[in-house]
């Protein structure tokens, strides 16, 4: 038969009407008409017309198949894109929508507290705890009382056998977050935070408890970065801060406590400032900051009232905008600080400096009792101070260190310290301290985080003689200061000496018990022993004050 074919097949393609072929294994002729060649040639054209129509469903198909993908592709890039939007749209409101413009981005932070604390020694503190002002045994004013027989007499007023418990709401925080880019390499961020840590003379805790919401930071940066360029304006943490990464605003890292004032030895401030920071690839950093100054601390002397002794100040009372209630001082230029950062690959390492200035008005008096002419005096203060965050065991266990060391700086510490007292002239004399503050941190899970701190801030004693000749300075033992009584309960005098250090342990924990959709839900616990110790008197004798704290938080992050 397939002889027969292949026949058929050649005598169609020559054009013949008929055929005669021989067969191979027959040896018989097989003869073929015209008719026969002709349904043979319509078999064949009808087979080929199935073939090509089969090619054309073929390539139909494929063709289906790539429009399918290329479909499914678009489709799957549509739902990530509206699901991003979604997300956005939980976490952020557009500016247009709170009035600004549409390329501004917002986001709000805070959370919702409410905590409670308990001193052993009762402070009268809220949930910020000032570390110099824990009570000694004896040494206190005396205040009236009634007997049983009704006569009035004195009886010695002390805290120190008062323990204190006291909840607050008032550490409660909002954030207020906006960034625009300029260009594509250009980009503008503003920020808002605020709490409820503010106290006028009205607040008080009599029924409505209200008190006032205070700026913690309000601040704007432009960062520029093609030139690796960031300026900041505005109040924000001190450029003298630790940071997590570079010198970067909202990167600061800041002891895990409770307690508002943070951690006796934590070098910080919050304040109006001009900060222009360098980068080198993100890895390098070099900052200069000018802020705001204060004399906040100035330690009391001897001698002083006495014939031939200068009158001096370095505070006057407060004048428009400010509490008349309160004092500011006399500062005649910023606080300048210069801060190195460096982020090498394994973990963040910071070196930083300080030049302050402190300004007296001194009265002298003359020969004969008068005052004589006015004048300013002035004195150089300033320091050197370090940072560093090492993640021992990557996100696990991290150790925080940082310190400082100068001359004025006790308004830089958490516990307070003076920064200057005065010399025989009324000079301003910045009074050396130095500080320090190590935080170990162990990420037990990623609901719960356990941590232990110890700082400490310590300053060192001054001494001269005054123009009366006598012993004249601040701390020093020769300066007449009595602390035979500090120890006594009740004792109403001879507790007169100076604060020289404070020291703190800390142990706590953080259990975030809720993480979710609706945001985080947290409790958390601290317990501090904090210590003021003073300068010894004529005897040698330096007490110790010591607090036990307390603290719990509940709080919740809904943002």
């Amino acid at each position: 038969m397939r002889s027969k074919m292949l026949t058929v097949a050649i005598a169609a393609g020559l054009g013949l009407t008929s055929v005669t072929a021989v067969s191979a294994q027959t040896s018989q002729k097989v003869t073929v008409s015209a008719a026969e060649l002709a349904q043979m040639k319509s078999e064949i054209q009808a087979l080929e017309q199935k073939v090509q129509d089969l090619e054309s469903q073929q390539q139909a198909q494929q063709q289906a198949q790539v429009e399918t993908a290329q479909s499914v592709q678009a489709t799957q890039a549509q739902v990530q894109a509206t699901q991003k939007q979604v997300v956005a749209a939980t976490t952020e409101h557009k500016g247009d929508i709170l009035g600004g413009t549409g390329g501004v981005k917002w986001t709000f932070g805070g959370f919702l507290a409410a905590e409670t604390a308990y001193r052993s020694r009762d402070t009268a503190d809220d949930i910020s705890t000032k570390f110099t002002a824990i009570p000694f045994q004896g040494g206190t004013s005396t205040a009236p009382i009634n007997t049983a027989s009704g006569a009035t007499t004195s009886y010695p007023v002390t805290n120190a056998r008062n323990s204190q418990f006291v909840y607050s709401a008032r550490q409660s925080r909002l954030s207020i977050k906006a960034e625009g880019d300029i260009n594509d390499t250009t980009h503008v961020t503003g920020y808002y935070e605020t709490d409820f840590l503010g106290g006028a003379q009205t607040a008080n805790m009599n029924e409505s408890n209200s008190f006032n919401m205070r700026i913690r930071q309000l601040w704007t940066n432009i960062d520029w970065d093609d030139y690796g360029l960031h300026l900041l304006g505005g109040q924000a943490w001190s450029l003298m801060t630790l940071d997590s990464v570079g010198i970067t605003p909202t990167k600061e890292v800041l002891p895990p406590t409770i307690d508002a004032q943070y951690g006796a030895g934590f070098n910080w401030a919050r304040q109006t400032q001009l900060r222009l920071v360098k980068d080198w690839d993100k890895k390098w950093w070099l900052g200069i900051s000018v802020e705001n100054p204060q004399t906040a601390g100035i330690g009391a002397t001897a001698g002083t009232g006495t014939k031939g002794y200068a009158t001096t100040t370095a505070t006057v009372q407060a004048g428009s905008l400010y509490d008349t209630l309160n004092t500011v001082s006399l500062n005649q230029i910023p606080d300048i600080l210069v801060k190195f950062a460096a982020d090498p690959g394994w973990g963040h390492y910071e070196l930083f400096g300080i030049s302050r200035q402190f300004t007296t008005r001194v009265t002298p008096t003359t020969a004969n009792g008068g005052p004589g002419a006015t004048s300013n005096q002035t004195a150089h203060g300033g320091g050197f101070g370090f940072g560093m965050l090492l993640p021992l065991v990557p996100k696990v266990l991290d150790f925080q260190l940082s310190g400082m060391d100068g001359k004025g700086i006790g308004r830089y510490g958490t516990s307070g310290l003076n920064d200057i007292t005065y010399t025989a002239s009324g000079a301003p004399h910045p009074l050396k301290e130095n500080m320090a503050l190590g935080t170990l941190t162990w990420h037990v899970s990623d609901a719960f985080d356990l941590y232990a701190e110890g700082g400490r801030e310590q300053q060192d004693s001054y001494q001269t003689l005054g123009l009366n000749g006598k012993p004249l300075g601040y701390g020093a033992a020769d300066l007449g200061y009595n602390n035979s009584d500090c120890l006594i309960y009740g004792a109403p005098s001879d507790c007169t000496g100076q604060n020289r250090s404070v020291k703190e342990q800390t142990i706590g924990f953080t259990w975030k018990f809720y993480q979710g959709k609706f945001g985080r839900v947290q409790f958390a616990t601290q317990f501090s022993h904090l210590s003021r110790q003073l300068y010894s008197d004529n005897k040698g004798f330096a007490p110790t004050a010591a607090d036990n704290m307390f603290f719990t938080s509940f709080r919740y992050y809904p943002f």
